[in-house]
């Protein structure tokens, strides 16, 4: 299973990522050692997960959220 995920950082700024290992990337993400966006811009809340089947799934879906602005991915986070 891949999920893909949002966070809000503290600059009030949305990340998207996906991962094969939720609770892991969060853990690195925590420790500064998932991405140098997230890292500068500790801490994050966990606003928004998807379950995918495959890794293909998950990339294009993640692709598809990067692309939408910012007030889409709010709508996107309030419709969970």
């Amino acid at each position: 299973m891949f999920t893909v995920y949002i966070l809000k950082c503290c600059d009030d700024s949305l990340y998207t990522g996906y991962t094969n290992d939720l609770v892991n990337r969060l853990k690195k993400h925590k420790e500064g050692k998932g991405s140098k966006y997230v890292r500068s811009r500790l801490p994050f809340e966990l606003v928004y997960k998807e379950k995918f089947e495959t890794k293909s799934e998950a990339m294009k879906r993640e692709a598809a959220i990067k692309s939408l602005g910012r007030a889409e991915k709010i709508k996107l986070i309030q419709s969970i």
